[in-house]
């Protein structure tokens, strides 16, 4: 039987952390991405799985990871797209009657490298000083492992969705209403939330207006996905027809941030992301405050949207913009996940909200 095997982390800063290899070997030998972190204390199979993390390695917070195991019913996709993971401690035993397998095995095989063992409480303050960091992890030196880490490219300025969306058109059977839903990465859980109220088609990112217009959907929407939405190429001349023709649009996440740039709004890079289960958001319109689940790096300038959009929510932990309403339009949408997958359901009402934008009335002078 053989023991640990020894690797370190490196950040671009020149941070080292030392551990022990968990999950698939690289490739290459070293790991590299840009390195975040998560506050969620479940729902770490959910998190890996996630489209989102496309490029990022990701730093769980809690303390102790894989206590329950993972099973299939709970991958948020077909495969991962992070680019490794990082525990303090990665259990040894599973115990829960849905477990299928450990967490260790779910990791070898999606070919997803990490490493256990590390101090993340500091690294999570490195984090939240610095911002989101450049890192490498493995078996190299530390001097290779800073030299990776350095020639990284992160998520600024790089096209992930066409790492992440589905290559062809399919159809998910729900109920009788019609969605069209651009897959900028989306999760499993928000298909599920859909599907309580329309069947589904799901197209590729790069689909243009024109032919989700031709399929005469009952609404549009649009999903969450990784990295940067100024790079998603089409995407918001394509989301600008859709809501000017009048076609009942929700946007999440990514979605949101790609509606905003079809207003003409701007987006800007957040420090050090939102990335957990426990963000307090005010809805703006009813003066409630929902718990909810967050996974963005990129965040929209809400005065970019004077004129436009009508802000309906907003982050109480540091103001930012959570979500808006497009003027004169039956268009929507929210910086957080309210299908959760992990996080809390208090905004789950949102589906039905979309549900409720169409089968009302069209309004008067729409083109549809």
């Amino acid at each position: 039987m053989t023991g640990p095997v020894a690797s370190a982390l490196v950040l671009e800063d020149g941070s080292v952390f030392e551990g022990e290899a968990i999950g698939a070997v690289p490739e290459s030998g070293t790991a590299s991405g840009e390195v975040v972190f998560n506050t969620t204390m479940t729902g770490y199979q959910e998190v890996i799985t996630d489209p989102s993390y496309a490029g990022q390695i990701i730093t769980f917070t809690s303390t102790h990871i894989g206590n329950y195991g993972v099973t299939a019913l709970d991958d948020e996709a077909r495969t991962t797209h992070a680019r490794g993971v990082i525990v303090r401690e990665m259990s040894r035993r599973r115990s829960n009657w849905r477990s299928e397998d450990d967490l260790d095995a779910m990791l070898r095989r999606h070919g997803l490298p990490g490493i256990a063992g590390l101090d993340t409480r500091r690294l999570t303050r490195i984090l939240r000083e610095s911002g989101s960091l450049r890192g490498a992890f493995g078996a190299a030196s530390e001097s290779d492992l800073l030299v990776a880490a350095r020639a990284e490219t992160g998520t600024s300025g790089v096209d992930l969705v066409s790492q992440v969306t589905t290559p062809v058109r399919y159809e998910v059977a729900g109920g009788p209403l019609r969605v069209v839903a651009y897959d900028f990465g989306i999760k499993t859980s928000i298909l599920r939330c859909l599907a309580e109220v329309a069947t589904i088609t799901v197209v590729p990112a790069s689909t243009p207006a024109d032919e989700v217009l031709a399929m005469s959907p009952d609404g549009v929407f649009l999903s969450n996905g990784p990295g940067d939405p100024g790079m998603v190429a089409g995407a918001s001349a394509a989301i600008s027809s859709i809501v000017g023709a009048g076609v009942p649009t929700f946007g999440i996440c990514l979605g949101h941030q790609l509606m905003a740039l079809a207003l003409g709004g701007r987006i800007f890079k957040l420090p050090f992301g939102h990335h957990g289960g426990n963000h307090p958001v005010r809805d703006m319109v009813t003066g409630s405050v929902e718990i909810t689940s967050q996974n963005h790096n990129f965040c929209v300038d809400a005065d970019s949207l004077s004129g436009t959009a009508d802000i309906t929510h907003v982050n109480l932990n540091d103001g930012t913009n959570e979500g808006m309403r497009v003027r004169g339009h039956r268009a929507f949408s929210v910086q957080y996940h309210p299908e959760a997958g992990p996080g809390p359901h208090d905004s789950r009402h949102l589906f039905a909200r979309f549900a409720a934008e169409m089968t009302a009335p069209t309004p008067k002078g729409s083109v549809r």
